[in-house]
């Protein structure tokens, strides 16, 4: 009998496993168990994801069987809790384009600049009081942002552009701007930290500056990570509700002038989602609708965003 695998047998009974195998066979039935846990939390995840876009289609498809999904993409108008109702998308896809490419003109240069800062040049010690106190202006409520932008924002803006109205999609997205930096700052930032330090002593040695080897070394060799923190700050500026419910007006209005009032898909939402509409009827099924165009987008910039992630390792 293997000394290794089996004690010493008792007078007429079976052999004893050895306390070695038997903490062998818990440690694996552990493992099997965190394994177990960890697939249902996936599992989880991506069950809500698929009864997320089921509720939406399912809905969507009774919206669609009264409204023509041609009138729905080519109508001007979205009047659907009038008499006259009109259902054209168009007009609150204008007012979400238009507030989420303000905000990412604001977030994006100012994220990668303070990641570039924070991973480049940075001591220690300022980076260890900045990270955290960045990561803290991710925390603040969306609500907080959205009365700063309808009370100090809009007035300052006023005082440039006095012919601007006291709802504006330019004061909203600055301040959604404002609000998605530390997304982007902190992603984009563990990216170039992850760049491995041979590159950039590599073009020390060629001569390079700093700033050089920044810009042109370690920002193209980390342009997946900053991909993906980009694509995370337009998920984040084409989802966001408060701000643009608040400081944005939500008044209906096809227009590209980010200094005018207008609706967004989320803040007709949530109009829409405090009233008193029955369940079933059109004006309610609109919601769905305008959540389904809203996946659709976002779903749209994602695919833009690992295309061109691609692309870029392509050609480095």
């Amino acid at each position: 009998m293997n000394a290794y695998a089996m004690s010493a047998s008792p007078p007429g009974g079976a052999p004893v496993v050895s306390d070695r195998l038997a903490r062998n066979a818990m440690r694996h039935a552990s493992e099997r168990v965190i394994e177990t846990l960890l697939f249902a939390a996936a599992a989880v995840s991506v069950l809500t994801t698929v009864g997320i876009v089921y509720v939406l289609v399912s809905e969507s498809i009774h919206f669609f069987q009264n409204v023509s999904i041609v009138d729905f993409l080519t109508d001007t108008q979205w009047t659907p809790l009038f008499d006259d109702a009109h259902f054209g998308i168009m007009v609150l896809i204008s007012g979400t384009l238009v507030s989420s490419a303000v905000a990412l003109a604001v977030a994006i240069p100012m994220g990668t600049v303070i990641a570039i800062y924070l991973s480049e040049f940075a001591n220690p010690k300022v980076r260890e009081v900045a990270k955290p106190i960045l990561e803290l202006l991710g925390g603040i409520p969306t609500i907080v942002f959205g009365y700063f932008a309808l009370l100090i924002v809009t007035p300052l803006l006023q005082k440039i552009f006095p012919e601007l109205p006291g709802f504006s999609l330019l004061s909203a997205g600055l301040v959604m701007g404002i609000m998605i930096v530390p997304y982007v700052a902190s992603l984009s930032e563990d990216a170039m930290r992850a760049v491995p330090m041979s590159l950039r002593e590599g073009a020390y040695a060629m001569g390079s500056t700093r700033l050089y080897t920044a810009l042109h070394v370690v920002v193209p060799a980390a342009f997946s990570g900053l991909a993906a923190s980009y694509i995370l700050g337009i998920s984040r500026a084409v989802g966001e509700t408060m701000i643009l419910a608040v400081a944005a007006g939500m008044q209906p209005n096809l227009t590209w002038n980010p200094m005018e009032p207008a609706a967004t898909i989320t803040s007709y939402i949530v109009q829409v989602a405090l009233g008193d509409l029955p369940h079933g009827s059109i004006g309610y099924q609109t919601i769905f609708a305008a959540g389904l165009t809203l996946l659709l987008i976002t779903l749209l910039f994602n695919i833009l965003g690992q295309w061109l992630r691609r692309r870029f390792r392509e050609n480095y």
